[in-house]
């Protein structure tokens, strides 16, 4: 029985029912915010408010109104959202953009909203001072807060109109620009405090995710709602990380699969940052299991549990796993669960949309409620990808008899004579120490090309290299690469089609 109904999510009317109900909740932060100085690095849902609003006044003085879009296009941290919630304040559209997209794509961007307003600060500006556009929409930070305004009164759009947008990762040319609206958010709401209410206890939080993803927002709308004490994180290097943790030891955590594989280091070298810690969660992708295990042998609260939620942006959360040391033994890391109750389901097809048997690979399709409205401008591009009630995620696997999805690949990486490059890589990871990253992609001859990245301090240990791999599909000689020099999205994820190119 899901606990909570459907309520239309207008993100600023939820931050201020949040602040009526827990005014006292805390917000920490691991650096000040540029938009917002006065918040210094804790404050609280009441106080945070009140400067959302003085925000959201100094952009209506600068002329944003109801039904304008603005894209928001600066550092990642919380005052990313913060301004999105002052914009929704004044019926504007915010358009989440990532700081690392380049100039071309911000004024395909900036033509297909039709001259949008863009808040931008120092770290965005190299790529915005050379665009010649309408000066008076442009908006820095700088500016914002220089700017005097006198209070206006709040402004709503219709529940089913585009309210709220974010992008795709892009990997294949400009990213898609995904619509959302107050009824399709609000039903990822209902899905995630459903999540949420199982949770004991009502101590701080703490994530690291990128906040212009769509999860993002879901997130912090839930966990608000709900009064959790929050602690984002925006600077994800393992001595800030490791600080906030001593500081806060948050009874949960959130952050992208990669980020995990990273911070493995610190749940084996300092398993006391972790032992309060009782939820991890693993936003929208699949994790390996011995990452899992490293968390969850590293808290010392009672039955600690790692979720893992599977799920697209046009789609929100959808199939989830709840994983604990006793079952990590036996669990098969491509199996990523089952929907929740009657909210998400998942199915899988062939590519006319026709449903196959249990056991049988294909296209992974979706069915939720909360599923966005369209690609801005590009809806063909949007429908191309819709079956009636269900979406195609341009995932690919299969389902077992007790309804548990399994994930392969995605469609555009499937590899000749490979069943699935995750699934090698989460083999390769699980049993090679000295590994921080393996991305299997189509090298020359259509054979699967191996890019490894070495956790700091590590050699590459090529015996055991070619051990692991003896009775696997053959591969070329492996390349290793830095961390950061292997192409990722927002969200951390690595671009394969263009590390792909590297080798072909």
């Amino acid at each position: 029985m899901i606990p909570f109904t459907h309520e239309p999510l207008n993100l600023f009317t939820n931050y201020s029912q949040a602040a009526q109900h827990f005014p006292e909740s805390a917000i920490v932060l691991d650096e000040p915010l540029r938009a917002f100085p006065e918040l210094h690095t804790t404050t609280t849902y009441q106080a945070s408010l009140e400067s959302i609003e003085q925000r959201a006044y100094q952009l209506a003085a600068l002329g944003v109104k109801k039904g304008d879009a603005i894209l928001i296009y600066k550092s990642p941290r919380f005052d990313t959202y913060l301004l999105a919630v002052a914009a929704s304040y004044l019926g504007a559209v915010p358009a989440m953009i990532s700081y690392h997209l380049p100039q071309s794509t911000i004024e395909v961007f900036l033509e297909r909203l039709e001259n949008p307003f863009i808040l931008y600060d120092e770290e965005t500006a190299i790529r915005i001072d050379p665009i010649q556009y309408d000066t008076a929409k442009k908006i820095s930070v700088e500016r914002l807060l220089a700017t005097s305004s006198k209070p206006v009164p709040q402004e709503q759009l219709a529940v089913d109109e585009i309210s709220y947008m974010t992008h795709t990762s892009g990997t294949t040319g400009i990213p898609k620009l995904i619509c959302h609206s107050a009824n399709s958010m609000g039903w990822r709401t209902v899905w995630q405090k459903t999540v949420m209410q199982k949770m004991e206890g009502r101590r701080i939080v703490a994530f690291h995710i990128s906040p212009v993803h769509s999860r993002f927002n879901i997130g912090i709308s839930s966990l608000m709602a709900l009064g959790f004490p929050m602690l984002p994180i925006a600077n994800p290097k393992l001595e800030n990380v490791a600080r906030m943790l001593n500081a806060y030891h948050p009874m949960a955590l959130e952050t992208h699969p990669n980020h995990f594989v990273q911070w493995t280091r610190l749940a084996k070298e300092q398993p006391e940052l972790f032992t309060k810690t009782r939820y991890y969660h693993s936003t929208f992708d699949a994790i390996n299991n011995q990452t899992m295990v490293a968390f969850l042998e590293a808290s010392q609260t009672q039955n600690p549990i790692f979720l893992q939620v599977y799920g697209q942006s046009e789609c929100g959360p959808m199939i989830l796993k709840a994983h604990q040391l006793d079952t990590l033994s036996s669990s098969n890391a491509r199996d990523m669960g089952v929907g929740l109750e009657q909210l998400t389901q998942a199915r899988i097809c062939d590519e006319k949309g026709n449903e196959l048997p249990r056991n049988t690979d294909g296209h992974i399709q979706f069915l939720s409620k909360g599923r966005a409205l369209t690609y801005y401008k590009e809806d063909e591009r949007f429908q191309k990808t819709v079956f009636d009630k269900w979406w195609d995620s341009g995932d690919y696997g299969c389902m077992d008899e007790d309804g548990h999805l399994y994930l392969k690949d995605r469609q555009v990486d499937l590899i000749e004579d490979v069943n699935s490059t995750l699934a090698i890589e989460d083999y390769l990871l699980d049993h090679l120490p000295f590994l921080a990253e393996v991305v299997l992609v189509r090298g020359k001859e259509g054979k699967a090309q191996p890019v490894l990245a070495l956790i700091e301090g590590e050699k590459m240990n090529e015996e055991q290299w070619f051990a692991a791999v003896s009775d696997l599909p053959q591969l070329h000689h492996p390349v290793v690469m830095t961390w950061d020099e292997i192409p990722r999205t927002a969200t951390m994820k690595v671009q394969r089609l263009q590390l792909e190119k590297e080798f072909n």
